[in-house]
């Protein structure tokens, strides 16, 4: 395993440890967990730019480092949902649109076909991930604030103009948007899909 794939896996290693922290009680815990997810997520750039620098393109990196990113930030945005920041509508529309990508990559893996990539699918995951990052902030800002008594008027600010709700309805918005052109993009392999699905449930003439 190269050194792109090792840093891909620990970034699926980190994900558990960051939610065990980001649901244990007591500021310091959620602080903690905010320093797991930031090394993570750095993670993310340097499995791409060793990669590259290396020469160390694999296939199970091309497998894992997206799905890698998905399972990072899908449970970022469960947790936030459970912990009451985000609305649940939003969470589905990211978790189900990045897996269902991830399906049509495994797929045209096995089939040993190239997908389509798209720049602003990369912007789409730096934007989910500093998105979380920001909610982090705010989450600890105010734990912070409640505890102290200070600093809440911004706190209150922000709940008041729903700014976390119109954050989240943006990513949503471009996460959705960018799994449209992705799946036009490659709807060689969405037809493909079909195709195969329909002949394996299609009656037997015999």
């Amino acid at each position: 395993m190269n050194l792109p794939t090792q840093l891909t896996v620990l970034r699926i290693i980190l994900t558990p440890l960051f939610l065990f922290f980001i649901f244990y009680d007591g500021i310091v815990f959620k602080i903690i967990a905010l320093i797991v997810y930031i090394i993570a997520s750095i993670t993310d750039h340097y499995d791409g730019y060793y990669a590259r620098k290396l020469g160390a393109v694999s296939k199970l990196g091309k497998f894992l480092d997206p799905l890698a990113d998905k399972i990072l930030v899908s449970s970022a945005l469960v947790a936030f949902n459970i912990l009451g920041f985000i609305q649940l509508w939003i969470v589905i529309v990211i978790v189900v649109r990045d897996f269902l990508i991830t399906g049509l990559r495994s797929y045209a893996l096995f089939k040993n076909q190239q997908v389509v990539t798209t720049y602003i699918a990369k912007v789409k995951t730096t934007v989910q991930m500093v998105s979380v990052f920001i909610i982090f902030v705010i989450l600890i800002a105010k734990h912070l604030a409640i505890e102290s008594g200070t600093g809440l008027s911004v706190i209150h600010f922000l709940e008041r103009i729903h700014f976390v709700n119109i954050l989240m309805f943006m990513v949503a918005a471009l996460t959705a948007y960018t799994g449209i052109h992705y799946f036009v993009k490659n709807s060689t392999h969405v037809k493909s899909i079909f195709k195969d699905c329909y002949r394996a449930i299609r009656p037997s003439d015999s």
